[in-house]
Order: C-alpha cells, then sequence, then structure tokens
C-alpha cells in the first residue's frame, strides 16, 4: 500500500477536495500522454498520485471513471478547436441543397464543396488529437463497463451535449440538413474513430510488415480513412436530405 506523502491530510472541505480530483487527474493524463488506457492500472495510478488505492476511490468511482473524466474534458477542447477551424474561413459552395450559395472558398464550383469541407476539417481535427481518439476507442467496450449509475447519467448526458453541440456547428454550414441527419453525423464521428483508431497504433511486427509492404505510416491511413467515412457520411445524409427536399 501506497503510504501518504508528508503532511497529507484527509480532503474534507471542497476545495481540498477538488484539488485532490484535479491531482488525480493531472496524473492520469500524464500517463496517457506516454501509455494506452490497456497498460494503465488503478494500481500505477494510485503510485503516481502518491495515495493508496483505496484513497484514490474516494474521489472517483473507479479508473474507467477518472479516464471518462478526462476524455470529456478532451472532448470539450476538441470541440472549440472545431468550431473555431470553421469559424475561420467561409464555407465553400455550392451546398447540395437547393439554395441560392455564393461560389467562393477553395472547394467553390464543386458538387458537395461545403459538405466535403466540413467533413475534412472535422475529420483533420480529430486526427491530431490521438488521446481522444484513444479514449474514443475503448469507451464503449472498456471505460463504460466499471462506473456506477451516477457516473454512466453524468457521462452520458455530457456526451448527448457534446454531440448536440457538433451537430449544431456542422448544421451552420450546412443548413438543409434536418436536426436528426446533423446529429447522425455527429454519432458517426466517433463511431468511426472507435473503429479504425486501433489500426492506427499496430505493434511493432505489423509496424515492420506494413514498411515491407511499401504502405503508408498507420497514422497517414487512419486519417484518410476517418476523412474519407466522414465526407462520405455527411455529403451522403446532405443528398438524401436534398432528395426529399419539396420542389420549389
Amino acid at each position: 500500500m501506497v503510504s501518504p506523502p508528508p503532511g497529507f491530510q484527509r480532503a474534507r472541505r471542497p476545495e481540498q477536495v477538488e484539488a485532490r480530483r484535479c491531482a488525480i487527474l493531472d496524473t492520469a493524463r500524464a500517463m496517457l500522454r506516454v501509455r494506452r488506457v490497456a497498460d494503465i492500472s488503478l494500481r500505477e495510478l494510485s503510485d503516481g498520485v502518491g495515495l493508496a488505492k483505496s484513497n484514490v476511490l474516494r474521489y472517483f468511482d473507479s479508473r474507467e471513471a477518472i479516464f471518462l473524466e478526462v476524455m470529456d474534458e478532451n472532448w470539450t477542447a476538441w470541440l472549440d478547436e472545431v468550431e473555431a477551424a470553421l469559424a475561420a474561413q467561409d464555407p465553400p459552395g455550392p451546398s447540395s441543397a437547393r439554395v441560392a450559395v455564393p461560389d467562393h472558398g477553395p472547394a467553390a464550383g464543386g458538387p458537395f464543396a461545403r459538405e466535403t469541407w466540413v467533413a475534412t476539417v472535422v475529420a483533420g481535427s480529430l486526427a491530431a488529437q490521438p488521446l481522444l481518439c484513444e479514449l474514443a476507442s475503448v469507451t464503449a467496450g472498456v471505460l463504460e463497463k466499471n462506473i456506477s449509475v451516477d457516473v454512466a447519467r453524468t457521462f452520458k448526458l455530457r456526451a448527448h451535449e457534446r454531440t448536440a453541440r457538433l451537430a449544431g456547428l456542422v448544421r451552420a454550414r450546412v443548413p438543409h440538413l434536418d436536426a436528426p441527419a446533423a446529429e447522425h453525423f455527429a454519432q458517426a464521428v466517433f463511431v468511426l474513430v472507435a473503429g479504425l483508431w486501433p489500426y492506427a497504433v499496430p505493434t511493432e511486427a505489423v509496424s515492420a510488415v506494413m514498411a515491407e509492404l511499401g504502405l503508408p505510416p498507420a497514422r497517414e491511413l487512419f486519417a484518410r480513412g476517418l476523412t474519407e467515412g466522414l465526407v462520405n457520411q455527411l455529403v451522403g445524409l446532405s443528398a438524401r436530405a436534398t432528395a426529399a427536399a419539396p420542389t420549389p
């Protein structure tokens, strides 16, 4: 058992509890920068904080609850980046909707140019967030398996808010999509990440064989696959929305 550090006192006041939670999360973040979720045990995390496992569990229900908290932080920060990236330039046109859209931007004039641009921005920003991709890839299979009802409720409510925010960002650029279609796209983002990310972090043996075969690096293949998948999703949803729209 880990001995409390010198001067250790049990957190009693709210600010002390919050400080202890922050210390645990800081340790989890530092470990996740160099190791995968599956390689980090609660004991190792507790050792890193300088507390016994039982003391860590006073502040979080489980190892999984800690990582879900880290995931939500990264999810929110990523959405801030997506919003800034989408706001940094005017969307290209035309959109596939039966509305007048001015021709401007790098993809002006191409079919589904706006949808392709939005999906590419989302995919590119997410591919640059390996920690979020890692956590998203193990959410359903690992992180949601050892949590209380309260933790599950909090995480699912937050996830719904984050998904709705991304859907809103998409609809602001592709306005003819209805809310369900935009939310479907937002949900598909992490479904695709969960399926593709494990292949982005191959073992040394698999990496060696990929190099022998002249294949691109795994991360590059991940970014390509995610971009292609999201473009196809958004273009398909946009085409369906256009087909269903009443003829003017």
